[in-house]
């Protein structure tokens, strides 16, 4: 079995690390822009909460006939810190133990828990923006709000915007690190 070199040993021990942040600053945020709200509307999704501006983006969507965004509406929140635990327990576990095979390991959970985090906000906009309540106050036939999954989007007069926060960053920067380790390690470090 491969061991790591002693520099990649430090860098998956500090991807790892960094993604305790996740626990102190919020990891994706929601911004919206409208004539009536030119200094913008903020929302930000944490690891198990959400915060901002979210009874007056929650009071302003209902009017089109989408549901009140309320914590409760998200199960993830009630397991995502034992998630982020585990992926920093493991990247932790990888240094310590000193096997390449974990490495790869470390890499495709870190791949797969993103690729699952972002399927899932996708499932829950398409979701929230498509089951309307027929008797809001405003409704235009055919009409769709889904939030945009990353990016920004035009929603009547609204302009939203969906990206990363700081924790998402530090999330993706930990990926960005462990997979460059895993790269130096395939091809820059001879066979032992």
């Amino acid at each position: 079995m491969k061991s790591l070199q002693p520099l990649s040993r430090w860098l998956v021990a500090v991807a790892a690390l960094l993604m305790v942040s996740a626990y102190f600053v919020p990891l994706w945020q929601i911004l919206m822009w409208a004539p009536q709200y030119p200094e913008g509307l903020e929302m930000d999704i944490w690891i198990n909460n959400i915060t901002g501006d979210v009874k007056i983006i929650s009071a302003l969507n209902h009017y089109i006939g989408m549901k009140h965004i309320e914590v409760s509406m998200f199960p993830e929140f009630q397991y995502m810190v034992y998630i982020v635990g585990f992926l920093i327990a493991f990247g932790l576990m990888t240094a310590l133990i000193n096997r390449r095979w974990l490495l790869w390991g470390f890499c495709l959970l870190l791949a797969a828990t993103g690729i699952a985090a972002l399927v899932d906000f996708y499932l829950w906009g398409y979701d929230y923006g498509h089951n309307l309540d027929p008797t809001a106050a405003i409704v235009v036939p055919g009409m769709s709000y889904q939030p945009p999954l990353i990016g920004t989007k035009q929603l009547l007069n609204f302009t939203a915007f969906s990206g990363p926060d700081i924790g998402g960053w530090v999330f993706i920067c930990s990926a960005l690190i462990a997979i460059g380790t895993l790269v130096y390690e395939l091809f820059f470090v001879k066979a032992k």
